[in-house]
């Protein structure tokens, strides 16, 4: 009772020396770029952006606008409710989602409610944004950490089972906008992601780099469509291991001729770049099930490229090429900073229509006027089926 009296007299004294009384508005937030709370200001559907810093989750209520960098701090969750949609603010390359070290993403589609990442211009096209971005604490070769290639996050580390969370049913468009001519974002990029993190049943589509890069790391992917991605479909580097890929199938449909010097359906480098042959911990992935399709007239530089001391275990490949499209190799194991390891191995089937070359397998290059050779083991029979049948996108409705 003593509290309440003393709570009574309070409030009177307020209200005669100050005129306060309880119809006094509430404070009036302002932005700050941190994104703290459910109910921060910052947390604004038509002006996303900012920095996550505790569990945040985007649902499918509203449409999200994305109109600058989205980062999900260490320590943070970021959780994106089944058929929501996010829509990237297009022409700028300071407009993408970012997962740092220690941060996770739940992206929770369902084959019925997918979730979108999109551009929101009114005629959506390759490179409107910059994509989706992930870095774990996984290995990655010669160890330590790096920083990613387009903007400034530490990626890599010791930890093989990181858990950077779990994406599912995602589809990922027009993204890859460029920096320069050294630097440019892809559609989704692992740096030094971990096994622990789950990921299936992504579709990256028309994007204006790479369609999916890992650099280093150790995450697994099943159930991945590419579609119309200008350079590379599946690209890996800097020391990639991911032991359970699954279900892999890229596509360039007939019309989709924008492309990059050297488009390839897979581009597989054992270190970043080729500069550091001596480096540990070398690129060497499993994949089984993996379709390469190139039905656009213009040359694909090689549908298969491993090279610059990274291996690979590929089973159940497919490749086929459309009227009028070319390409340089069929499979190509070379490259003057460094061939495929002698481990390498690669069985599946090719079509010979349109020209294909299913013996076309390139070992040997020129190193410094040294004839260099990798021993890995390619066996390409002829065939016209997939393995990996477009059924399991049917979620995406992409029409093949």
């Amino acid at each position: 009772m003593k509290t309440l009296k003393n709570y009574f007299a309070m409030a009177a004294l307020c209200a005669v020396i100050f005129g306060c009384t309880d119809d006094d508005p509430a404070p009036v937030q302002t932005k700050d770029g941190v994104i703290s709370s459910q109910s921060d200001v910052d947390l604004d559907a038509a002006d996303l952006k900012g920095e996550i810093t505790s569990s945040i989750t985007l649902s499918n209520a509203q449409e999200w606008v994305l109109t600058g960098p989205l980062s999900v701090a260490s320590g943070a969750k970021l959780t994106i409710d089944a058929g929501t949609t996010i829509k990237a603010q297009a022409g700028g390359t300071n407009v993408y989602i970012a997962v740092e070290q220690g941060a996770q993403i739940f992206v929770n589609g369902t084959a019925a409610a997918p979730v979108k990442m999109t551009s929101g211009a009114a005629n959506p096209a390759s490179g409107d944004w910059g994509g989706l971005l992930i870095m774990g604490n996984a290995p990655i070769s010669g160890g330590g950490t790096a920083t990613t290639e387009v903007v400034d996050y530490t990626y890599g580390g010791t930890n093989a089972t990181d858990d950077s969370g779990d994406i599912t049913y995602l589809i990922v468009e027009y993204t890859g906008a460029r920096i320069n001519g050294d630097k440019e974002f892809n559609g989704v990029t692992f740096y030094g992601v971990g096994s622990g993190t789950t990921v299936s049943n992504l579709a990256v589509l028309y994007g204006d780099d790479d369609a999916v890069e890992w650099f280093g790391g150790s995450v697994s992917v099943s159930n991945l469509l590419v579609a119309n991605a200008k350079d590379d479909m599946f690209d890996w580097t800097q020391g990639y291991v991911g032991q359970n890929n699954t279900n892999f199938y890229g596509i360039r449909q007939a019309g989709f001729v924008a492309v990059t010097s050297d488009p390839r359906g897979i581009e597989a480098d054992g270190n970043l770049d080729g500069n550091s042959p001596q480096d540990a911990g070398q690129s060497n992935p499993k994949i089984d099930g993996i379709t390469i399709i190139h039905n656009a007239a213009v040359e694909m530089s090689d549908m298969v490229k491993i090279r610059r001391g990274s291996g690979a275990v590929i089973t159940n490949l497919y490749v086929a090429l459309g009227a009028g499209a070319t390409a340089g190799d069929l499979v190509d194991l070379t490259d003057g900073k460094g061939v495929a390891i002698d481990a390498t191995s690669i069985t599946g089937t090719a079509n010979p229509a349109n020209g294909l070359d299913i013996t076309d397998i390139k070992r040997t290059t020129d190193v410094d006027n040294v004839p260099t050779t990798s021993n890995g083991t390619v066996t390409i029979t002829s065939g016209t089926t997939s393995v990996v049948n477009t059924s399991i996108f049917a979620w995406t409705g992409f029409s093949f």
